[in-house]
């Protein structure tokens, strides 16, 4: 019979023996882990880079004006209303267009992707349209809409429509089949099953696309306000180049740079709240 009693004695010199891990601190994690404004650094190093070439004399103002000198041309471009009514111009013509080549770019992703004949019909023609070098409508454009605000609309509606379609269009050709079967079983109408399944599981391919089409929204409303315009930042910057004021042209440009980064974290947060069922946004 064997003697048990010195089973105890034997697993405690073996934990003794056994090497203990530290246990691992939460706030040494939390320490190390990269707050967000380590992320604005480089831009900061960079703008004193930038901003110590000019001061030495290394950059020419008519080449690339300083830091300061944009900051002071944006104050007082804002003091005498300048940019707040380019601002304004700008924002209605790129919110116009992209309602407006968001609405057209749904339709045809749902013609398209509900149904063979609708594949048929549309897929084609926004296939070879895609292709085609949106810029290069703009002489056309202007012949068809004239030089008024129609044809700037119009650029930026179909550089908006595209990036819509595609992305639209994936998302509802790649709904989960058993999802459809679950649908068929449960005898939910075509309506129904188009309103409740096919559409909230396109739903993160439709917010992909329209992340793209807000930026595309931008790069077009640079070209678009540069026919014959007389207001907008894209205006504003072409009067700014005539005159070598290469500080008013900075400030058009972070200026579209900022708008993008905002409406880029709208669409995010618009993201993140429609779709928290989803495992990736659930904390």
């Amino acid at each position: 019979m064997l003697d048990t009693t010195l089973q105890p004695v034997a697993d405690q010199s073996a934990s003794q023996r056994r090497p203990v891990r530290p246990a691992r601190s939460t706030t040494g994690q939390a320490a190390r882990r990269p707050g967000p404004w380590r992320r604005l650094a480089s831009p900061v190093v960079v703008l004193a880079l930038w901003q110590a070439a000019c001061s030495a004399g290394l950059i020419s103002p008519q080449t690339l004006a300083s830091p300061w000198q944009i900051l002071q041309t944006a104050i007082s471009l804002t003091r005498d209303g300048t940019l707040p009514h380019n601002l304004l111009v700008s924002l209605g013509r790129a919110l116009s267009g992209l309602a407006i080549g968001t609405v057209a770019g749904v339709a045809l992703a749902l013609v398209a992707g509900l149904s063979r004949l609708g594949e048929d019909a549309v897929d084609a023609l926004m296939q070879m349209g895609r292709t085609l070098p949106v810029l290069a409508m703009v002489p056309l454009f202007i012949l068809w809409f004239g030089i008024g605000e129609t044809p700037k609309i119009a650029l930026v509606s179909l550089g908006v429509l595209f990036p819509i379609y595609l992305n639209l269009f994936k998302g509802v050709r790649n709904v989960d089949p058993k999802l459809l079967e679950m649908a068929r079983t449960l005898g939910l109408s075509r309506a129904q099953t188009i309103l409740q399944v096919i559409l909230p599981g396109a739903l993160p391919d439709l917010l992909l696309g329209l992340r793209f089409a807000v930026g595309i929204s931008w790069l077009m409303l640079v070209v678009a306000e540069q026919i014959n315009a007389n207001s907008g930042i894209g205006h504003m910057m072409m009067d700014a180049e005539d005159f070598l004021r290469t500080d008013i042209i900075l400030v058009g440009l972070f200026v579209y740079a900022a708008l993008g980064l905002i409406s880029d974290q709208i669409v995010r947060s618009i993201e993140a709240r429609v779709l928290a069922w989803r495992p990736s946004n659930v904390r």
